[in-house]
């Protein structure tokens, strides 16, 4: 007879619940094997709690309740895989529970809220505005966090610190600007007091964390002995840069590795256009080969010339003592080429028009601006192009502008799509040609025979 694995919760692993003094809006995969890895690593892990709320969907928070906020994370090399409890969430709730949220950011022990709503989730909300007005609850997780500090604002709870985590340019003053434009569309003198009382900090964050399997999920139970129906898989690379103040305190984070910085920005292009561009290279490239994960386009030679190309591009435009480049893009090489972490390409895929407008626009013109060509940044363009073309349903916040421009042909549907990343440039004809040329030759590439983890083709 078999006998049926405990669940994992804090009977089965002990850990002593801190008091919440972190929100955290966003409760997915990449917040936890991220904020709160380094939370947990922490020296004063023990006085730093999170609640985490979720976005669209109830259903981690729902999972993460039942296990006491508890949660393996397991970090996957060629070399084997290691497994590490996590309780560094104390409450784990549904992002639709805005009177817990309203009363968590309200609460003077509260000293931190961190984001990871995704990069579209900083566009302007009328709608919020609406709502808010009308005294009703807000749908979008920054409408909901300008309700809690409206509501700490009139508790007098004091100041302190939101920190965007998303893949952002200059994130802290993204966010600022998202809240302060909401805000001011409700009442000017809350803007006014989140001006002066709240921080936001900018961070780069960089953590490959693919989607969980089922795979995954027996592995835990068979290897730890208890069942986790919540784990997370994740390189064992992990990355934090901050910048800004803490006016309430915050976790010592640097114990686990973090690194505070005075100018963010070098740090955050690195990250945005080496890595992150790369990936959108991959995504849309590797796809249209036939490849399904990171680790299968970079071992495509005309995939791998793409990315290598657009490095040395965006390389000339990273300007900062201690980014060690070279050393920067070796790291990626060996860990995006790690055959057990299976990062799938279309994971990556989704919310193009936000994305590439971070990772490919800033490098073209740069480019341009210096008398270059710029056709590596144009390359990620051109790729896009010819994917969604192929596969017009692909989740975007312009997902029905993307649709208008696929019914256009030639120029005019590349200068289209281009327009949705830079206005100025889709009315530049050398540009919109060279995207066109670059997007008609993926679209007649070949594909090659993939190769398996042994290198022999399959």
């Amino acid at each position: 007879m078999t006998t049926e694995l405990p669940r994992l919760n804090r009977d089965v692993a002990p850990d002593r619940r801190a008091p919440v003094r972190i929100v955290h809006l966003g409760l997915g995969a990449f917040h936890r094997s991220h904020q709160a890895w380094f939370t947990q690593h922490a020296g004063d892990a023990g006085e730093w709690g999170i609640a985490s709320f979720t976005g669209r969907r109830p259903d981690a928070a729902e999972v993460l309740a039942a296990q006491d906020g508890l949660f393996t994370v397991v970090e996957r090399s060629d070399s084997g895989d290691t497994f590490e409890v996590v309780g560094s969430i104390v409450e784990a709730v549904d992002g639709a529970n805005v009177d817990r949220l309203v009363e968590l950011v309200a609460a003077p022990q509260t000293a931190v809220v961190t984001l990871t709503i995704t990069e579209a989730a900083y566009g302007f909300a009328a709608d919020d505005v609406t709502l808010l007005r009308a005294g009703e609850k807000p749908t979008t997780p920054l409408g909901r966090l300008v309700l809690g500090l409206a509501a700490r604002r009139d508790s007098d709870a004091g100041s302190l610190a939101v920190v965007s985590c998303d893949n952002l340019s200059d994130n802290g003053n993204v966010a600022r600007r998202a809240v302060a434009d909401l805000a001011r569309g409700v009442d000017a003198g809350l803007a006014d007091w989140i001006d002066t009382s709240v921080s936001f900090v900018s961070t780069s964050v960089d953590r490959i964390t693919p989607r969980t399997t089922p795979e995954d999920v027996a592995l835990v139970s068979e290897r730890c002995r208890y069942r986790d129906a919540a784990p997370v898989v994740a390189e064992p690379f992990r990355n934090w840069v901050l910048s800004g103040d803490f006016p309430a305190g915050r976790p010592r984070w640097e114990d686990a590795g973090a690194v505070f910085v005075d100018h963010i920005e070098p740090y955050e292009n690195r990250k945005l256009w080496l890595l992150n561009g790369a990936h959108s290279i991959l995504a849309y490239a590797g796809q249209l080969r036939g490849h399904t994960t990171v680790a299968e386009a970079l071992a495509d030679p005309v995939c791998l010339q793409a990315v290598e190309e657009f490095w040395d591009e965006a390389s000339r435009h990273l300007d900062g003592d201690g980014l060690g480049i070279p050393e920067y893009r070796a790291a990626l090489l060996d860990r995006f080429g790690n055959s057990r972490i299976a990062h799938h390409l279309a994971q990556i895929a989704t919310d193009a028009s936000t994305k590439l407008r971070m990772r490919a626009i800033p490098v073209l013109r740069a480019e341009r601006e210096a008398g270059r060509s710029g056709e590596a940044a144009a390359r990620m363009i051109a790729v896009w192009a010819s994917f969604v073309g192929a596969n017009p349903g692909l989740q975007d916040p312009q997902s029905d502008a993307v649709a208008e421009a696929n019914n256009l042909a030639g120029g005019e549907r590349i200068a289209s799509l281009l327009a949705l990343l830079d206005a100025e440039l889709a009315l530049e004809p050398a540009i919109v040609k060279l995207v066109e040329d670059l997007s008609a030759g993926f679209e007649r590439a070949e594909v090659p025979a993939r190769a398996t983890a042994s290198g022999t083709a399959a």
